[in-house]
């Protein structure tokens, strides 16, 4: 029965996987596409190889990412359960809000799931939740909040140099080297996405792979982990994720090349220093998002949308919540098989 359920979270681990890169290809492409600086299949294939290549450099930083997220459970079933309940919560979330066009934080809506099935794990044996708080509190709240508003705010302001060191130039020359350098950003992002999401999905792999087995997290992390994680992110990324594509480059801001590569440099900078300077789980969506607001906002013409920034942020506010009911109402399901 193990060995059918760790094989069960494995395979949604690798869907969930491919399904992040599939969501978070657009937030790397987006901007690039909107302006012309890349072609779309040829953003879609560097957004691929260059998530798949930042997922096989952050495996340094997974070990640390184990070590910050490692939870109690009462059984190899039951902390496979845990997984199962907080994967199927979140990507269920994530496919929906695909549908409707919504980008959302695939890393969010995971701990959001995997401490709401904690907190039914806890109703069940009666003990104190240990780690949700530090779970919402750090892998949910905070970057929900600080994330937006640095990203919107650095790119606004970084938006007044770009734009006074063009000054002399005649405008086509300022679209062909704004070009050039979102061209160059855009993969940066998406190197970026893969530092970040790659790094705790190949966790997500080897949480499984230590509950299952018996191992601790203090063991080096399993060779096949990362490149599971890197495959399954540059599979899903040649997707494309064109609905929210199109969400993110046409109807929150109008934007030049010269604010979009600006955004994306910010975003870029952001996931860098998350992902190897505060180990923080920074969404690669709500970065380039509030980036391109930010820098798109910082013009003479009204250029935001509000309305649709204001709609894309109340599915910020509120998935978590979704999620955190999912992942309790499926480890219930759950807990008369897993045990």
């Amino acid at each position: 029965m193990e060995t059918a359920l760790f094989v069960l979270v494995i395979v949604c681990a690798c869907g969930f996987t491919m399904l992040n890169g599939f969501r978070d290809a657009a937030n790397s492409i987006a901007g690039a596409v909107r302006t012309g600086a890349l072609k779309p299949r040829i953003a879609v294939v560097g957004a691929s190889v260059f998530a798949c290549l930042g997922t096989l450099l952050s495996t340094s930083f997974s070990a640390a990412l184990l070590d910050a997220a490692s939870f109690e459970y009462h059984s190899p079933g039951s902390g496979l359960g845990l997984l199962l309940a907080a994967i199927v919560a979140a990507t269920g979330w994530l496919l929906w809000a695909w549908m409707r066009g919504i980008p959302h934080s695939s890393t969010h809506a995971l701990f959001a799931g995997l401490a709401g099935a904690l907190l039914a794990s806890a109703l069940l044996h009666p003990e104190e939740p240990m780690g949700v708080p530090l779970l919402l509190l750090g892998g949910v709240l905070i970057p929900t909040i600080v994330t937006p508003l640095v990203a919107f705010l650095v790119s606004f302001v970084a938006t007044i140099p770009a734009t006074w060191f063009m000054r002399h130039s005649t405008s086509s020359r300022v679209t062909r080297v704004s070009r050039g350098a979102q061209a160059v950003t855009s993969l940066a992002v998406s190197l970026g996405n893969g530092l970040q999401d790659g790094q705790r999905n190949a966790a997500l792999l080897t949480f499984a792979f230590v509950i299952y087995s018996g191992t601790t997290t203090d063991a080096a992390i399993p060779w096949w982990a990362p490149v599971v994680a890197a495959l399954c992110m540059g599979l899903g990324a040649l997707g494309g994720a064109w609905r929210i594509t199109h969400t993110i480059a046409y109807r929150l801001v109008r934007f030049d090349p010269l604010r979009g590569a600006t955004a994306q440099g910010v975003s870029a900078l952001l996931l860098f220093a998350g992902a190897m300077i505060l180990h923080l789980p920074l969404s690669t969506t709500q970065a380039v998002t509030s980036s391109i607001v930010g820098a798109g906002a910082n013009q003479r013409f009204e250029s935001v949308m509000w309305t649709n920034v204001l709609r894309v942020a109340s599915y910020w506010l509120t998935g978590p919540i979704i999620c955190l009911g999912l992942g309790w109402v499926l480890f219930l399901a759950l807990h008369p098989l897993v045990g």
